[in-house]
């Protein structure tokens, strides 16, 4: 069986952004943080779908991705300068990306570049302190997102094996507000280098990735918060199985984040507030060669199982690829 997928990217969110949306960053968050999240999510880069392409040419990646999540009364974050208690928060974002990938070999890698742009709907309700006691309050907000940019993303193919390292940067281009609950973007730059490493046999079907990365953020200058940098480890296995003129993919996907510098700055109120979360879910995917060209859809559930200093819930991805 001929692998048909020298598929994409990214992130979403990374990669992305939609989650930060949520004023808790986005949706869920990644790690602790302001926000109690990040722009880099779970599922953002993991899996077959996600492989740096190794062809010539243009890739076009809708994206959908939602995400329900809750914190104990107990457990206080801070969102926009403001701090809140019992966070529950819900993100649906839509993200359209591409990527292009040049003839010219750099370093004998294949060079792609490219960008992801969100859009995000955002539900949060938290518990806030006032004058008059504590209030639940509720904030709604939708519009467009923290953008993507990928300038350099290089992928080293050899036999089975395939080797990359790419460089999204998401840019605070989303809708925020100091003191609201809800909000489309985060605010801060967030530089992350990511290196990967997968298998793709094209006789048996068997599909693995690794990637491993780390987030860098700049400071929210309304705030006066800097979130701390986090690590952000995401693998998967994959067994692809010929049905009719394509290939269905059965698999699972496992992360791993943990903020690894103290969050730092005036507004952060609650000291190094470091978090973590990590979680595994299934991977469904299909692949349909088209001639030259390939689509792709792929689905991830990605519960999260283990969390600390942030939100807890379930990401849902629905990823589709077109290479041409």
């Amino acid at each position: 069986m001929e692998n048909p997928l020298p598929c994409v990217c990214r992130r979403t969110a990374p990669t992305l952004a939609l989650v930060q949306a949520i004023a808790l960053g986005g949706p869920a968050a990644v790690l602790a943080a302001e926000g109690g999240t990040g722009h880099y999510l779970p599922g953002g880069m993991a899996t077959l779908i996600d492989l740096p392409p190794t062809k010539p040419g243009w890739v076009v990646e809708p994206i959908y991705l939602n995400y329900e999540g809750t914190a104990s009364k107990s457990k206080t974050i801070p969102i926009a300068g403001t701090l809140t208690a019992g966070l529950a928060a819900t993100s649906d974002a839509l993200l359209l990306g591409g990527l292009y990938t040049f003839e010219q070999t750099p370093l004998g890698a294949h060079y792609s570049l490219g960008a992801y742009l969100p859009y995000v709907w955002v539900s949060v309700d938290a518990d806030l302190d006032t004058p008059l006691g504590t209030v639940r309050r509720r904030d709604r907000a939708a519009g467009i997102g923290d953008l993507t940019l990928i300038p350099a993303m290089l992928a080293w193919k050899t036999g089975f094996w395939q080797l990359s390292a790419s460089l999204p940067v998401y840019a605070p281009t989303g809708d925020y507000q100091q003191g609201r609950l809800a909000n489309p973007g985060l605010n801060y730059w967030t530089f992350d280098p990511t290196l990967g490493a997968s298998y793709n046999n094209d006789k048996s079907g068997l599909n693995a990735a690794l990637y491993l990365g780390i987030g860098i953020n700049t400071e929210n200058p309304d705030t006066d918060y800097r979130s701390g940098s986090t690590l952000h480890l995401d693998g998967s296995i994959q067994q692809l199985l010929p049905v009719g003129p394509g290939f269905v993919g059965i698999g699972a996907e496992a992360f791993y984040l943990d903020q690894v510098t103290a969050d730092s700055g005036r507004g952060a109120r609650l000291g190094d507030f470091q978090g973590r979360t990590a979680g595994i879910g299934p991977v469904l995917t299909y692949i349909l060669p088209r001639g030259k060209d390939t689509l792709v859809a792929e689905l991830r559930w990605l519960p999260e199982l283990e969390v600390h200093n942030r939100l807890e819930g379930d990401y849902v991805w629905l990823k589709v690829v077109y290479q041409f």
